[in-house]
């Protein structure tokens, strides 16, 4: 149950980060959209991957490695927050970033406890 939780919240702060990452490239914002696009997707994307893990240690990694895209994903975030007027939804995504990040860091700690 709490998977499909951590699925379907991904999944839909991915949405919102391709939404927003469309409005940037409609205002010829190029770079840090693609960079911006490519961390926002890939948290739920391996999340999604970590399901089909073959073993404890690979569905860690998995997690692992969706908490650094995460991680990323706040760093442009916080770009834009900083250089941007009109920053209320960088900032509403970045809260849900960092929740999503902290989910994803009990995951770890409770999986590699398991794992021991």
């Amino acid at each position: 149950m709490r998977d499909n939780f951590l699925q379907e919240r991904t999944f839909k702060f991915a949405v919102n980060i391709l939404r927003l990452c469309r409005d940037m490239q409609k205002n010829g914002d190029y770079v840090l959209s693609k960079q911006l696009l490519k961390s926002g997707t890939s948290v739920g994307a391996n999340i999604r991957e970590a399901n089909y893990a073959i073993s404890e240690a690979e569905f860690v990694a998995k997690f692992q490695i969706a908490l650094k895209e995460a991680a990323e994903t706040e760093y442009w975030l916080l770009l834009l927050i900083e250089t941007e007027s009109d920053n209320c939804y960088y900032k509403e995504l970045c809260t849900e970033c960092n929740a999503i990040k902290r989910i994803l860091i009990k995951s770890s700690l409770t999986a590699k406890t398991k794992e021991i």
